[in-house]
């Protein structure tokens, strides 16, 4: 069951509102949103639910004795054999293919490789069990002595497929007491309103376009050209953005119309000026996670410190301080990449943006100096634009890793032909006609494209989009809501390519 379903707007959401509603006891709210939860998580992945329950279980009982022993070094053992528990769990689902994949690699054993269906969400929820247990350990949360609180934290329906990686800190006051007010609700169905607009209308419409103009395997990469490959890249950028924020922003508003108030998991990406600046844009909630547990505790440790200095003394200043954080920035995108899947593309791709970004931190000082001896002012408008061009292709190069199915030769070859076999006569009406597509449907998507992008515009400026439209007249709203209903029904039938989440996979 995803959100966009017709299954899940028409019958499991009104239910669940209902039952809701009628039930004025907190406590008895969170058992009605834990039922359903569970109902939400086990259609779509039954078997795996009591997968879901026993981390929840492990985190649980973890987090209670790490808080026990608080005060000897217990508290650290726990912890790591807590955490150690819950990566094992993951690994077996999600790696455990790819791992047995490289041991025949160099060893010949096993012959056949295990093939394990992979849980729903198991990377989402696993993240957010582990930050409970070392917030606990931190002392920035207490130990919930309810096993069902954290089931309900874990499975949460709004957001346990696919994110927003929520913090048990950020809701905790949210489980014991909320209220929800008619702007909540209000709040809550725009935003929903909103991302289902942009998975039906646009996030479906680029799947179509990328499932017919991007190779499948090695063996078609010839058959499309350079300039196809370009515009099925720049189409999957678009869908990859589209398809993740529709999903942030239905999960959000989902949250605030239950009483949650979810963080945000995006802030127009697109418009970045650096692939640094891309990062804190995009996927905010899985970047914060790796900042607060992974980049600070490795790049502050004694080795790291240890290394700095030893970096200070024998390669200067700068070159000493920026090491540790250019190797902490190499583990995180190294776990991001692996994160994202059980392959090396997806090393390949993590490892892409760390590597980029580790340059231009060693590089920065050349580069102030190249700006200042061009007499280029980079707070100039045009330079801006020089760099959020520069940066959006950068980030179309490494989506090639993430989106080439056929494994990682494909996506070498692929990047090898659009660097270096561009042609400007092979992007013809043929190759525009041969997807299938109507050209309302390439309307639709240009108009919802260049609305993205001037919303996206107005709210770097400082525009709040939804808060104008909430200070309209009743009336006034609700024509612009029910206009978007209407066009989600009538225009959003493109294809059921991507009906599903993209990152419900990760």
């Amino acid at each position: 069951m995803v959100f966009s379903s017709l299954l899940f707007i028409y019958i499991f959401l009104p239910v669940n509102l209902l039952c809701y509603a009628v039930i004025s006891d907190i406590k008895k709210k969170n058992i009605c949103l834990l039922v359903f939860s569970l109902m939400f998580y086990a259609w779509t992945s039954p078997k795996y639910l009591l997968v879901m329950m026993f981390m929840a279980l492990i985190n649980y009982m973890g987090a209670l004795w790490v808080e026990h022993f608080r005060n000897s070094r217990k508290s650290g053992y726990i912890l790591a054999a807590d955490i150690a528990a819950s990566l094992c769990i993951l690994a077996f689902f999600k790696y455990l293919g790819f791992i047995c994949e490289i041991s025949r690699f160099i060893t010949g054993v096993p012959k056949i490789i295990p093939q394990v269906l992979l849980p729903v969400g198991i990377s989402f929820y696993t993240f957010q069990l582990i930050s409970y247990v070392v917030d606990v350990y931190r002392g920035e949360v207490k130990a919930d002595t309810q096993y069902w609180k954290v089931l309900l934290y874990a499975s949460l329906f709004h957001q346990c497929i696919a994110g927003p990686i929520v913090r048990y800190k950020d809701i905790k006051d949210d489980l014991r007491e909320r209220k929800t007010g008619i702007d909540d609700m209000n709040e809550g169905i725009s935003r929903f309103t909103t991302g289902l607009a942009k998975k039906t209308l646009l996030a479906n419409t680029c799947a179509s376009i990328v499932d017919s103009v991007l190779p499948e395997s090695i063996a078609r990469l010839g058959s499309v050209t350079v300039l196809g490959s370009w515009f099925g890249m720049l189409l999957y950028a678009l869908q990859i953005y589209l398809d993740f924020s529709a999903y942030s922003d239905m999960a959000i508003g989902l949250g605030r119309i239950f009483g949650f108030h979810f963080l945000e998991n995006f802030n127009y990406p697109y418009i970045s000026k650096s692939i640094t600046e891309f990062w804190r844009r995009w996927h905010i909630t899985l970047g914060t996670w790796m900042w607060d547990y992974v980049f600070y505790p490795f790049c502050l440790s004694k080795a790291m410190n240890k290394f700095g200095k030893w970096g200070k003394k024998h390669l200067g200043e700068h070159v000493g301080k920026t090491l540790p954080i250019c190797l902490s920035n190499l583990l995180i995108f190294f776990i991001v990449g692996i994160w994202h899947g059980a392959e090396w593309r997806y090393i390949m791709y993590g490892m892409y943006n760390g590597v980029i970004i580790a340059f231009s931190n060693l590089v920065e000082p050349l580069y102030k100096k190249c700006l200042h001896a061009c007499h280029i002012n980079p707070h100039k408008k045009w330079w801006q634009c020089v760099q959020i061009l520069r940066t959006f292709i950068l980030v179309n190069i490494g989506w090639v890793f993430d989106c080439s199915a056929a494994g990682m030769g494909s996506a070498v070859r692929m990047i090898k032909r659009m660097i270096t076999d561009l042609r400007f006569d092979q992007l013809n009406a043929v190759m525009f006609k041969s997807i299938g597509l109507k050209s309302a449907d390439y309307i639709i998507l240009a108009i919802g494209c260049v609305v993205v992008l001037i919303i996206s515009i107005l709210k770097e400026r400082g525009v709040q989009i939804r808060a104008a439209i909430a200070a309209k007249p009743i009336a006034v709203r609700w024509l612009i809501y029910y206009g978007l209903i209407v066009a989600i029904f009538v225009l959003g039938y493109a294809s059921d390519a991507g009906s599903g989440f993209l990152y419900a996979n990760f």
